[in-house]
């Protein structure tokens, strides 16, 4: 089994100004699966860019619609599993703030803990099979992470999902999720070229807005996880 995922981010890491930040995606067991949702996608924007009066060169990113609009590509990715982070950013130790490097690190931990902990669901409900998971594709809005981290990011989820990390604190050692894992693959993507980096923009301003009225769906699709 091939798992794609695709995310992108609402809000900004600066507890001074904002009291959330979320990441939002969409994850895929199946490059037909992800084809197939990937056309469903597509038809919902043309449709909304026929209707709105949107140019070509427009992109539908969920800053620009209205919400009807993102409602209707909301819907159109019903049948895909989505997962999110949100971070209540009050509760967020002040020393993360006050590096740019410490404030990276704790995305790609944000990014990594929730994705696991979806995977993880999703294994528990019988829709994963942890031996039968041989590659992840994950691609990830390009903002949302500097350049120069893109190692360091593909290091640490290949570190959590195939070869375990230690906790040195506690002397403990967390194995992998995926004892068959061969590789992690990561790709910073310009939303504008990838339809599916755009979808996930909707789901993570979704999510934001579920965060923000403090009321999340009964939604066995989307999967959200806490922080701190």
């Amino acid at each position: 089994m091939n798992i794609f995922v695709f995310s992108d981010e609402s809000g900004t890491l600066d507890k001074v100004h904002n009291d959330f930040f979320v990441f939002g995606g969409l994850i895929f067991l199946s490059k037909d699966d992800k084809d197939i949702n990937t056309r469903k996608f597509i038809k919902a924007e043309k449709d909304i860019r026929t209707s709105g009066g949107y140019a070509l060169d427009v992109e539908l990113k969920a800053s620009r619609l209205r919400n009807d609009e993102k409602g209707k590509l909301y819907r159109s990715l019903n049948q895909c599993i989505k997962f999110g982070a949100v971070v209540q950013q009050k509760e967020v130790l002040k020393n993360i703030f006050s590096h740019k490097k410490d404030k990276q690190r704790y995305l790609d931990y944000i990014f990594k803990i929730s994705l696991k902990r979806s995977f993880e669901e999703l294994m528990r409900r019988g829709i994963i099979i942890n031996k039968e998971v041989e590659n992840i594709y994950a691609y990830v809005d390009e903002h949302t992470t500097a350049t120069n981290g893109l190692y360091e990011l593909r290091e640490a989820l290949e570190q959590e999902y195939k070869r375990g990390t230690y906790n040195l604190n506690y002397n403990a050692f967390y194995p992998p999720i995926f004892t068959g894992l061969k590789s992690v693959n990561l790709k910073y993507c310009n939303s504008k070229a990838v339809h599916l980096v755009r979808a996930a923009d909707i789901i993570a301003n979704r999510i934001f807005y579920y965060a923000k009225i403090n009321s999340f769906p009964d939604d066995n699709n989307l999967i959200i996880t806490h922080f701190p």
